[in-house]
């Protein structure tokens, strides 16, 4: 069961015009199902994916994954079929999947004041079955994810991308991180970069 333990308050800076949030870990609480998935299709296939490295790598796609392992390791897993079966080992379990409260006190706060977007590296199918499950999907007209940009965190473009879409300059959006990629993207965009695991601690148990 997770729980969300006492937090500090998040709040948008006074210059923001927009904010970006990513998701996993960030607006919900999806690693430990992450991580799940991945040691399944471990198992399944041979391979190990170390609990250290999975969240070191938190916030890059799943394709983007596997070659890593593949070049750590000396793997030769097929990408697309690792991340089919990984992205099917996620969907299966998706509905353990539960919002990060403070986060979601900002959007529900601040939707309709100012623009809002999803900055994602989870593919288009996962990211819309997460805001569904979560009933987020409504407060975001703006959704980029690992399909829709060339260069993944820690590069800037996801972030860029939707600060384009949002017709708001980088410098006035606010990203919400709980990765380093994800955190070294935003500061690379020229945005205020703001790391939630600062404020929030989610306690297994």
């Amino acid at each position: 069961m997770n729980d969300i333990s006492l937090y500090r308050k998040l709040e948008v800076h006074p210059s923001a015009r927009a904010l970006i949030f990513d998701l996993d870990g960030t607006l919900v609480d999806t690693m430990k199902i992450h991580f799940e998935a991945w040691k399944e299709v471990g198992r399944s296939n041979g391979f190990d994916y170390p609990e250290e490295l999975f969240y070191r790598l938190a916030g890059i796609p799943t394709k983007t994954i596997v070659h890593l392992l593949n070049a750590e390791f000396g793997y030769s897993l097929d990408v697309e079929k690792i991340s089919k079966e990984k992205e099917e080992a996620f969907l299966r379990n998706v509905h353990f999947v539960k919002p990060i409260l403070p986060v979601v006190e900002i959007v529900e706060t601040y939707f309709g004041i100012l623009p809002m977007a999803i900055g994602t590296g989870n593919t288009r199918t996962i990211a819309l079955r997460i805001l569904k499950q979560t009933r987020l999907a409504h407060c975001f007209r703006v959704i980029v994810t690992a399909d829709d940009v060339t260069y993944h965190k820690p590069h800037p473009e996801t972030f860029l991308r939707c600060a384009e879409l949002m017709h708001i300059e980088p410098q006035c959006c606010q990203v919400f991180e709980d990765g380093d990629q994800g955190l070294e993207a935003a500061r690379r965009a020229g945005m205020i970069a703001t790391d939630v695991r600062c404020f929030v601690k989610i306690l297994n148990e």
